[in-house]
């Protein structure tokens, strides 16, 4: 009987900490101005069949009201992303060992950072992803680091006229009539944390992503199935940037 109940107690320690050992990670994926579409499904697809095992949330900001309005709207995507940090925030206290994961394109980025920077000092995620984002490339993202343990990672593309004419023309998500950081990558303030923005991978286009990936650099080619299945995938699981030799199968 002694020898049983050992066996229970050992059990009831251990049986636990193989499940949390074994909880996927969380997913929350951020879309563009444009809401809910094929192309958000496409990244989170690809996602998938690289082996990214994980409980996916795709956070449709816009309500339905998409394009321009969601562009200009700054003061209700600020409370939007409020809304969104509560229940990050509720989920990451009630899941204090599972990694959590944020991922964002275009004008999702701006809502991924406001998101950050609205939660609770004591609060992070693990990785954030921000493909072309429609984010001014000065604006200081060291509060929203603060919440970040690990990497930034940042996709941006000079041949992404979305980015760059387009926000010219119409603004950034945060209201500056200037290119964005999808197009040049982001730059750190003078009075910015050196020490947070460490955690800032740029990921600039490269012309081999074309032939390797079918990624030729515009505004939503990141998004695609392969480049996310072959690219990001394995860049989230090794925390390494990928360097093929060789075409990938076609999906």
């Amino acid at each position: 009987m002694r020898v049983r109940h050992l066996l229970l107690v050992i059990l009831a320690f251990t049986l636990p900490a193989c499940a949390q050992a074994r909880q996927k990670p969380y997913f929350l994926h951020l879309p563009g101005i444009g809401g809910e579409r094929i192309t958000e499904q496409w990244l989170l697809s690809g996602l998938k069949a690289g082996g990214v095992d994980a409980e996916y949330r795709m956070y449709d900001w816009t309500d339905g009201d998409i394009g321009l309005p969601a562009l200009l709207a700054h003061d209700e995507n600020i409370a939007r992303a409020k809304k969104i940090s509560e229940l990050l925030a509720t989920h990451i206290r009630n899941n204090p060992d599972q990694r959590v994961i944020v991922s964002s394109h275009s004008g999702g980025c701006g809502l991924a950072v406001w998101t950050l920077e609205s939660l609770p000092d004591n609060l992070q995620i693990d990785t954030l992803v921000m493909i072309a984002p429609a984010l001014s490339p000065q604006y200081d993202l060291t509060r929203a680091l603060k919440h970040v343990k690990g990497r930034l990672y940042v996709f941006s593309s000079p041949a992404d006229i979305v980015v760059g004419t387009g926000t010219r023309l119409f603004g950034t998500i945060d209201g500056v009539k200037s290119e964005s950081a999808g197009l040049h990558g982001f730059v750190c303030p003078a009075n910015a944390d050196k020490e947070q923005y460490g955690k800032l991978v740029p990921l600039p286009y490269r012309n081999e992503w074309l032939p390797l990936y079918g990624n030729a650099g515009t505004h939503i080619c990141a998004m695609r199935v392969v480049f996310a299945r072959d690219f990001i995938a394995p860049l989230l699981l090794t925390g390494k940037i990928p360097t093929p030799t060789t075409r990938p199968a076609e999906k």
